[in-house]
């Protein structure tokens, strides 16, 4: 190729870049359309039903692919949608001012921030088209640290907090950046507070009022060579539930435990290497009910549980000794919160891993910007979108 139509190429590729308005917003350059595989689901139960009679959106990340979820019920029918980001993990809504916050798990850590729009600016060059549905766009994105290695995100006290998990810490996420919130005793030595290395899996908040009354999950309270991500880690019933009044665990014999979650005063949490949803009662776990797969991702709505379940990474397997990894699906499940009775299932066959979940009400947002049913990206709703408040002149 001549150098003149070698540059104009190189000019032509360099004017179709950044094109796509999932890579815009996510500030990632291959958020663009993911496999349609990934997003096909099956329902099984009283799923839709369940979901309608709750009156809210799920939201659901799907860290290694990259994915955060929205799936409701509008008017009688299912609407599934999506937003690409890096590798998210924890979820946080912040109910009081509808603004829904994600961590993004890669270097540099990242938080977005999505509010819900459902209306656009006045434009000439954009086609009038019918009243936009209540949809959650980013609004913003904060950089921290990649060591830190945020895992689960919550409100305590009216403040987001976040799992350090590679400062073995929690922090707190303020509009500067981030501060040393609460640690365990453990964590504890001679020479200071062991934040240079993950060493305990620090990974979930089951938040209170105040970090005192909250509580901590972890892979478990000894600080070894063997750190994880070790092959050799040891994993089985090693895991616990750290109090943040004692900074001293309340709980032993759990197996990679994740997603503790406070409910009327009781802690919840997961026992992901064995596929268990239960609570904490007496320095024990107890199994309220087993799910197919990794379980990961626990959100209450009054008296139901939304469950998560992961297939296991390869390199993952000794993670995970309870379960049978041939049966382990991609999916969430809607659960009795007491009994343990499953009301029916979302999986998707395509699917891998599920990290955290949480819920908007209906009404609040019914999506994500990108909509399964719908052809091409939503240029015009990126394009003049109007913030919530925002006043026009005149």
């Amino acid at each position: 190729m001549a150098g003149g139509a070698l540059k104009r190429a190189q000019a032509d590729r360099d004017d179709r870049a950044w094109r796509h308005p999932g890579q815009v917003a996510a500030i990632w350059n291959g958020a663009d359309d993911p496999d349609p595989s990934r997003l096909r689901f099956r329902a099984s139960g009283s799923w839709w039903e369940t979901l309608e009679a709750a009156g809210i959106t799920l939201l659901v990340t799907r860290e290694y692919e990259h994915l955060l979820l929205a799936i409701t019920v509008v008017r009688g029918k299912p609407l599934a949608s999506y937003l690409p980001l890096p590798h998210p993990s924890g979820l946080a809504v912040d109910r009081r001012r509808n603004i829904v916050h994600v961590a993004s798990t890669r270097n540099p850590n990242q938080i977005y921030d999505l509010a819900p729009v459902n209306d656009r600016l006045p434009r000439l060059d954009v086609r009038a088209a019918e009243k936009t549905r209540p949809t959650l766009v980013p609004m913003r994105a904060r950089m921290l640290p990649g060591s830190l290695y945020t895992h689960d995100l919550a409100f305590v006290g009216g403040r987001l907090h976040a799992n350090a998990s590679g400062h073995n810490a929690v922090v707190r996420i303020g509009e500067q950046g981030f501060e040393y919130a609460w640690w365990p005793r453990c964590a504890e030595t001679k020479s200071g507070v062991l934040i240079q290395q993950n060493h305990l899996q620090l990974n979930s908040i089951a938040a209170g009022a105040s970090l005192a009354t909250s509580y901590f999950s972890a892979s478990t309270d000894r600080i070894s060579r063997r750190r994880p991500g070790h092959a050799n880690f040891p994993v089985d019933r090693r895991g616990v539930v750290f109090s943040g009044a004692t900074r001293e665990p309340i709980a032993f014999g759990l197996t990679r435990p994740h997603s503790a979650r406070l409910r009327d005063g009781q802690v919840w949490v997961l026992n992901s290497g064995y596929g268990e949803y239960g609570r904490i009662d007496a320095g024990a776990f107890h199994s309220v009910t087993s799910l197919p797969g990794w379980t990961r991702g626990l959100s209450f709505h009054k008296r139901v549980a939304f469950v998560g379940t992961s297939r296991v990474l390869p390199r993952f397997r000794q993670y995970a000794p309870g379960l049978r990894l041939d049966r382990a699906v991609c999916g969430v499940h809607a659960v009795d919160a007491e009994s343990g009775r499953v009301l029916g299932s979302l999986t998707w066959p395509g699917g891998n891993q599920i990290f955290a979940i949480d819920w908007v009400e209906r009404r609040v947002a019914e999506a994500l910007p990108f909509v399964m049913s719908a052809p091409g990206p939503p240029l015009s709703l990126f394009y003049a979108y109007r913030p919530a408040g925002l006043r026009l002149p005149g």
